[in-house]
C-alpha cells in the first residue's frame, strides 16, 4: 500500500514558494550593479554545458533521496527498469527490454533485463544487480522505501537476465512505480544492504553520465564512455549551485554565466525572463507540470459536513482569476485532482460548477440555511511561509464578501510549516490550502492518497487511511471498491473508465477542490538546443546541445 509521505510533499512545495521571500531583495539587487553576486563560472566553449540551479542535493543515494534536488541529478546518472518518453507520461522499457509479463492474479511480474550494460565502476549489470538495487531500496529504510516496501513481497533473479517480482496485492500501476528515480540500478560493488547504510556523496550507476565531482557549490558530470546507449549530445555537464538563492541564479543567467537555468525562480523573475525571451535575448522553455494545488475540506467539522456548503465553495472558486492575478499566468486551472497530462483527466468540477458561479453558490448556501444574515464562518489555513497560499486565502475572503454579500466569510489563518503539516491529519483545520507532488506518474497516485480509507464508516468518516492523513476524513465504501478495482485492472481502457467514475463522485461529494496545475520553466541561452522539461520535473541533460 502506498502511503502519503506528507512531510516530503509539503516541504518540497514549501521550498519552491519560500523563494517568494526574496522578491523584495531581488527588486533592489536587479536594479543595481553586480554587488552581492556569488562567483559564477564562465560559460564553456568546449561542448560542455553549464546548468545553473538553486537546488543543492541533500543526498545522491537513491535509497534515501526523496527530494527534487537529488532526483534531477540521479535521473541523469542512472537508469530504471522503465522510464518515460521525453516530455510525456508514456512508459517505455529502459533497463528492461520489454514491458513485464503479469500473472493472471496480478501478483507476479516477470521482467527481462538488458544485456551488455556496465556500471560506472565496470561491474556488469544483470538481473542479480537489479534485484540487489531494489532490495536495497526497501531494506535500507530510506525516506522513499515505503513505495516498494508496502507493495512488494519478494524480488529475485530467476535467470541471468530475468527478474521476477512478487507483489503483496495486485497493483496495476506497478510499472510506473518502477520508473521512480530511486528504483534505479546501482553497482553491488559500491553499495551495501543494511538499514541506514547510505552513501550520500557518490553515485555509481549505469546512466549516460558519471559523477566526477560533488562540491558545496558545484557538480561535474562527465560522459560515461562505456555507456550502452546513445551518447549525450554534449561533452558533459557543469552544475552551478546558487545556495538556494534565486537572485544569484537570476543574475548569473542574465549575464551568460550559465547556459541553462532550471529550478527555482520566483514568479516575478520568471515573468522578467519570459519577457526577455520574447525580445530574443534568450529562450524560455515551458513544461506542463504534474503538481496540483487544491483545497481540503474537513467533512467532520460543521458546517462542512453539509454537502451544500462544500458545493457552494466549489462553485464560487474562480481558477482563472487565481492563475492570472496571483500566479501571473504561471500555472493552469485544473478541474480534477488528476492532472491534464493523463488521458484519465476529466474536468468534472468545470462541468458541474464552472468558475465564479456565484448564483449557484448562493443557491447552495440558501438550501443549507445560510445567507448574509446567517453567514457561514470558515477558517482557511495555510503554511505561513507560502505567500501564494496566503494570497489565495485572501482572494477567497474578498470573493465571499463582494460576490456573495458576506453569506460565506473566510478567515485566513497561517501557522509555521511543521505545525501546519503535523496538525492536518489531526483534524484541527476546517479548510487547508496545500499541494501534491506525485511519487510516480499514474492517475492512481492522485486518487488513492486522497480518497482511500482503510478504516472508517459513512457516519464517523475516515479514522485511518489516506483521506485521514490529508485532513478531509472522507469515507466512501463505493470509492474504496473502485480504487481496488482500478488497482487490479490490467486493461487500460477499462481502468480509465473506473477513473472517470471516481472523478465524478469526487465532484459530487467535494472532499477536495482542485485549483491549479503547475507549470515549469527553464531558460536557455541562444545557441543552446534540446532543453526539455519532463512532466515529472526530471530534467534530461543528455539531449542538451550547444
Amino acid at each position: 500500500m502506498n502511503r502519503f509521505s506528507l512531510s516530503y510533499k509539503q516541504w518540497q512545495s514549501l521550498g519552491q514558494f519560500l523563494s517568494l521571500f526574496f522578491l523584495c531583495f531581488f527588486l533592489v539587487i536587479s536594479c543595481s550593479s553586480d554587488q552581492g553576486r556569488e562567483p559564477t563560472a564562465v560559460t564553456n566553449a568546449n561542448g560542455r554545458v553549464t546548468v545553473g540551479t538553486t537546488l543543492k542535493p541533500r543526498t545522491l543515494d537513491p535509497a534515501d533521496n526523496y527530494e527534487l534536488q537529488g532526483m534531477i541529478v540521479i535521473y541523469n546518472l542512472s537508469e530504471t527498469l522503465y522510464s518515460y518518453e521525453l516530455g510525456t507520461t508514456n512508459l517505455e522499457p529502459r533497463l528492461a527490454t520489454e514491458m513485464p509479463q503479469i500473472s493472471e492474479d496480478g501478483l507476479t511480474y516477470t521482467i527481462p533485463v538488458r544485456q551488455g550494460v556496465t556500471f560506472h565502476d565496470g561491474t556488469p549489470f544483470n538481473a542479480e544487480a537489479m534485484a540487489f538495487s531494489l532490495q536495497r531500496f526497501i531494506k535500507n529504510r530510506g525516506k522513499p522505501s515505503h513505495l516498494l516496501g508496502d507493495i512488494v513481497e519478494s524480488i529475485e533473479a530467476t535467470g541471468e537476465y530475468e527478474l521476477t517480482i512478487q507483489l503483496q496485492k495486485p497493483f496495476a500501476a506497478f510499472p510506473a512505480l518502477l520508473a521512480f528515480t530511486g528504483t534505479c540500478a546501482i553497482s553491488p560493488e559500491a553499495y551495501e544492504i543494511g538499514a541506514g547504510q547510505f552513501n550520500p556523496n557518490k553515485f555509481v550507476g549505469t546512466g549516460p553520465y558519471q559523477l566526477v565531482e560533488f562540491g558545496s557549490n558545484s557538480m561535474r558530470l562527465d560522459v560515461f564512455e562505456n555507456y550502452w546507449g546513445e551518447k549525450p549530445s554534449n561533452q558533459g555537464i557543469d552544475m552551478q549551485i546558487y545556495a538556494s538563492n534565486p537572485v544569484n541564479l537570476f543574475n548569473a543567467f542574465r549575464t551568460g554565466a550559465t547556459d541553462v537555468a532550471y529550478q527555482s525562480f520566483d514568479p516575478q523573475q520568471i515573468k522578467s525572463l519570459r519577457e526577455g525571451a520574447s525580445q530574443g535575448k534568450w529562450q524560455a522553455i515551458e513544461g506542463s507540470g504534474t503538481a496540483v494545488s487544491y483545497m481540503t475540506l474537513n467533512l467532520r467539522q460543521e458546517p462542512l459536513n453539509q454537502p451544500e456548503v462544500r458545493k457552494a465553495i466549489a462553485a464560487m472558486v474562480d481558477r482563472p482569476l487565481i492563475v492570472e492575478r496571483l500566479l501571473r499566468g504561471q500555472g493552469e486551472p485544473i478541474y480534477s485532482l488528476i492532472p491534464t497530462t493523463f488521458n484519465a483527466y476529466q474536468p468534472v468540477f468545470e462541468q458541474k460548477y464552472g468558475d465564479g458561479n456565484f448564483d449557484l453558490a448562493k443557491q447552495q448556501l440558501q438550501q443549507a440555511g445560510y445567507s448574509a444574515d446567517n453567514p457561514v464562518m470558515l477558517e482557511v489555513w495555510y503554511p505561513s511561509g507560502s505567500t501564494i497560499r496566503g494570497s489565495v486565502a485572501a482572494t477567497l475572503q474578498a470573493l465571499g464578501e463582494q460576490k456573495l454579500d458576506g453569506a460565506i466569510q473566510f478567515q485566513p489563518k497561517s501557522i509555521e510549516s511543521a505545525s501546519f503539516f503535523s496538525n492536518i491529519g489531526k483534524g484541527l483545520y476546517p479548510i487547508t490550502l496545500v499541494d501534491w507532488y506525485p511519487d510516480f506518474l499514474d492517475p492512481d497516485n492522485y486518487i488513492y492518497p486522497f480518497l482511500h480509507c482503510a478504516e472508517g464508516s459513512q457516519a464517523s468518516g475516515c479514522k485511518e487511511g489516506a483521506s485521514q492523513t490529508q485532513g478531509s476524513f472522507y469515507y466512501s465504501d463505493h470509492v474504496n471498491q473502485l480504487i481496488a478495482q482500478e488497482r487490479r485492472e490490467q486493461d487500460p481502457e477499462a481502468r480509465q473508465e473506473i477513473f472517470v467514475q471516481i472523478q465524478q463522485i469526487l465532484a459530487e461529494d467535494v472532499p477536495y477542490i482542485p485549483l491549479w496545475q503547475s507549470k515549469d520553466y527553464a531558460f536557455a541561452q541562444n545557441g543552446v538546443s534540446g532543453v526539455t522539461i519532463n512532466p515529472s520535473q526530471d530534467f534530461p541533460f543528455w539531449v542538451i546541445e550547444k
